[in-house]
């Protein structure tokens, strides 16, 4: 006996969203595992203000020039053009 057209396809379907409700539940699960075993290592301790160094800028980048040459690399390469041609006039954080 052969099975009919609609059972078929309800069965399909069917599949294909159990299928999917178990892709869900596995990634729920992952999920909070991974968040269980995140960083337990406890926050150091807050350094007192009147001790601290005097704070660098929030933006200064440790090797200024090299981040500009890259950039300029860059946009020369999306351009097709050479990077000599490049002249960065500033750099703002977005």
């Amino acid at each position: 006996m052969e099975p009919s057209i609609p059972f078929v396809i309800l069965m399909g379907v069917g599949v294909v969203f159990i299928g999917l409700i178990c892709i869900i539940l596995l990634c729920m699960a992952m999920s909070a595992i991974c968040r269980s075993m995140g960083d337990k290592t406890p926050a150091p301790a807050p350094v007192p203000a009147a001790s601290a160094a005097p704070a660098a800028r929030a933006d200064a980048v440790p090797n200024r020039q090299a981040m500009i040459a890259a950039i300029a690399v860059a946009v020369a390469e999306e351009m097709g053009t050479d990077p000599a041609g490049i002249r960065i006039l500033s750099i703002k954080k977005l």
